[in-house]
């Protein structure tokens, strides 16, 4: 049975669910390494647009197994601090990866998440939780620091500085209504958090391809240019090279006809433009 299993519920979905629910989906080195894999093989699939993060049972993922730790393979028998090096670089480098994968990724939190199970949902690009999830930021709780796998990063800009750093401080469970409250996660759902997640699924694959994959490139991007003039000219020069697209074409068709668009499998590839 795979720590990290794939299915494909609807066209056009992945749903990526963590799987190791006797251990809260806790993080070892084997989950860590089909994570990498499952996200790599998912990006170069250009039939996959959307992917739902979930965690089997009843919990969404339980930060780093303390038990088992998470030593890659390529780590064992260095010294200490380049042991301890490898292991955070191959938690941490799944956070960049999330934010540049191609397809959109929403978090199903399903249940409890918590330090690097936190890290992962907010490296997602939408987050619905089900009303038993709760999340913390556990790194300041096992004697370490709460700045952890892009958290301090990334915490502040989803649901503003005072927020965050008390929660980075204090290491306290967010329940399921608070983190809907302070914008943590879009909404909180008493059914199936998955079955939420496909129907927010749809509304972006109603969406044209490569404007979906512009506007989560930028975006992000966004959250890291220093002034306005900066972003306004990284929307310009992005909106032009959508408007080469044939999703544009096909789209305006769609509208005067009055009907849905039918964006081809290579829609999301631009045109050519003569010098």
């Amino acid at each position: 049975m795979s720590v990290v299993e794939v299915s494909r519920p609807r066209d056009g979905v992945a749903l990526v669910t963590l799987n190791r629910p006797q251990q809260r989906n806790a993080m070892n080195a084997a989950l860590i390494a089909a994570l990498h894999d499952t996200f790599d093989e998912l990006h170069a699939d250009r039939t996959c647009r959307v992917i739902v993060l979930t965690g089997a049972g009843d919990g969404f993922c339980a930060g780093l197994d303390l038990k088992q730790g998470a030593t890659p393979e390529s780590a064992k028998g260095l010294g200490r601090p380049e042991s301890g090096l490898a292991v955070q670089q191959s938690i941490a480098n799944l956070v960049p990866k999330m934010r540049s994968l191609r397809p959109v990724i929403i978090a199903a939190v399903n249940g409890a998440a918590s330090g690097g199970g936190l890290a992962l949902s907010l490296a997602s690009d939408i987050r619905i939780a089900h009303r038993a999830a709760r999340f913390n930021v556990a790194f300041v709780r096992v004697g370490l620091s709460g700045c952890d796998i892009g958290t301090s990063w990334l915490l502040p800009r989803l649901i503003g500085a005072s927020r965050a750093y008390e929660l980075m401080l204090t290491g306290r469970f967010v329940d399921a209504t608070e983190a809907e409250h302070i914008g943590l996660v879009i909404k909180t759902v008493d059914t199936d958090v998955v079955d939420a997640a496909l129907e927010e699924a749809e509304l972006i694959l109603a969406n044209s391809p490569f404007g979906v994959h512009m506007t989560k490139e930028v975006m992000w991007s966004q959250l890291e240019v220093g002034s306005m003039q900066a972003g306004i000219d990284l929307e310009n020069r992005t909106q032009l090279l959508a408007s080469t697209s044939d999703d544009l074409v096909e789209a305006m068709q769609a509208f005067a006809e009055k009907r849905p668009p039918r964006f081809g499998p290579r829609s999301d590839t631009p045109k050519e433009v003569a010098p």
